[in-house]
């Protein structure tokens, strides 16, 4: 019996040292560099080279003909004055 309460607390130790649980190290956060204020302006570039001229566009459709005209007034007759 003397043996058996010796081997069951040996058991007892090494089953309570295999659940022991490591502890979680957390790591410190990155230290994050904010940027300064903005510098002053550079100096302003020289001027770019001229496009390309584009093509020339393709001719429109023909129009619808148009509407038939009045007939005009009548002449007056010629023995009539015109003042």
């Amino acid at each position: 019996m003397n043996h058996l309460l010796l081997i069951s607390a040996f058991a007892t130790s090494l089953m309570l040292a295999a659940c022991d649980k490591p502890v979680n190290v957390i790591p410190p956060a990155p230290v994050v560099v904010t940027p300064g204020p903005a510098g002053p302006a550079g100096a302003t570039g020289t001027q770019g080279t001229q496009g390309n001229q584009g093509n020339t566009g393709s001719t429109g459709s023909t129009g619808a003909t148009g509407a038939t005209g009045m007939t005009g007034a009548s002449a007056p007759a010629a023995s009539t004055p015109s003042n």
